[in-house]
């Protein structure tokens, strides 16, 4: 009953084309960024930030941009892992070989030659679809993983490929804490969560879904195909290319091409797919599902185990997250496609009818 929207009139063109047209969930997301900036430092401990909530921040931003390209135009792409190393790799180098580059400044530069570097790889995508475009954005992943371990330029003469980077300063902030990273990476991801949803619902992102839906009727009514595909390939690259430099800036601090390998490129698929293919709410819900899992499997099945008198291993752990990875994903394409986000829907629907019958 507190879910309803009676009484709430739109008597403007703009408040009809609110982002949240229901008062409830405006207040709600309101009150769930007031929180995650102001209550959560002063809940959890130094762990929670450095395992679960930092990783959980980046790896959302990330997964938003594979959803913009997978989910909303229908692109399907194995190569995010490679787009993450560009964004890194690129905003390292803009920071050690410029003079006076601010951290921010790298970071966003390091998304911008992602997006380059994405548009580049989704040339194919004008002429092939399907597993033929996934193969061919496969390319992407291990041509990077080649570059940056093989050409020196890129990691400053690093005989192993390793980078670091140290003393991070945003605008006169220190960087170096677990609170302060933690605080500067949920800014970025509400500013491009943001800025993601006006996206989707402005004309570029009907384009996007018009290509999905059907490129052929899409290209009839006057849109063009390799304008929505590029631009989906670049505005994509581009969330996962900050995402990138955001894992390595701040959260590794040092790393190597082995940091984006292809495993991360078929995780940040796993998020979307279990988060909600086309849903900017299933993106952080499948960050969310795969950051937690793992350690919430960590904990539990040694705990299990010892309650039947069997020894489980740190081995067996590790085998029984990829299989219940494989197994989520076989189920929620079977019986819900649409992920968790459909879930989450579902559920609100039902509370804007309840108590009456459906």
């Amino acid at each position: 009953m507190l879910y309803r929207e009676n009484g709430q009139f739109k008597t403007t063109y703009q408040a009809d084309q609110q982002i949240f047209p229901i008062a409830q969930d405006r207040w709600g997301v309101l009150l769930l960024i007031a929180f995650a900036f102001v209550g959560v430092p002063f809940l959890v401990d130094e762990y929670m930030f450095r395992a679960i909530l930092i990783p959980f921040l980046i790896l959302s931003l990330a997964s938003l941009g594979v959803n913009l390209l997978v989910g909303y135009c229908g692109q399907i792409t194995l190569g995010a892992g490679a787009f993450m190393a560009v964004g890194a790799y690129a905003g390292y180098n803009f920071l050690i070989r410029v003079p006076e580059m601010p951290v921010l400044g790298a970071i966003l530069l390091g998304g911008a030659t992602a997006a380059a570097v994405g548009i580049v790889f989704g040339v194919p995508s004008l002429r092939v679809r399907g597993l033929y475009l996934a193969v061919a954005t496969l390319a992407a992943q291990f041509f990077w993983d080649w570059a940056f371990l093989r050409i020196k330029w890129f990691t400053n003469d690093s005989p192993s490929g390793n980078v670091s980077v140290s003393n991070l300063n945003v605008m006169g902030f220190e960087i170096s804490s677990p609170l302060s990273k933690y605080i500067f990476c949920l800014s970025v991801l509400v500013v491009f969560g943001l800025a993601a949803k006006n996206m989707v619902r402005a004309t570029i992102g009907r384009q996007w879904m018009a290509i999905r839906d059907m490129d052929v009727a899409a290209a009839v009514i006057g849109i063009r195909p390799m304008y929505a595909k590029l631009t989906a390939f670049a505005v994509s690259s581009f969330y996962v290319g900050v995402a990138g430099a955001l894992w390595g800036f701040v959260h590794l601090g040092s790393w190597e091409p082995a940091a984006f390998s292809v495993d991360r490129s078929f995780q940040l698929l796993f998020m979307v797919i279990i988060g909600g293919l086309g849903s900017i709410m299933g993106s952080f819900f499948g960050a969310a599902f795969i950051v937690i899992l793992p350690i919430f499997l960590n904990q539990f099945l040694p705990v299990l185990g010892a309650l039947f008198g069997m020894e489980i291993s740190t081995a067996t752990v590790s085998h029984a997250e990829i299989t219940i990875f494989g197994a989520l994903i076989v189920f929620f394409l079977i019986v819900e496609p649409h992920g968790l986000a459909r879930l989450w829907s579902t559920g609100k629907e039902k509370l804007r009818l309840w108590p009456f019958p459906h």
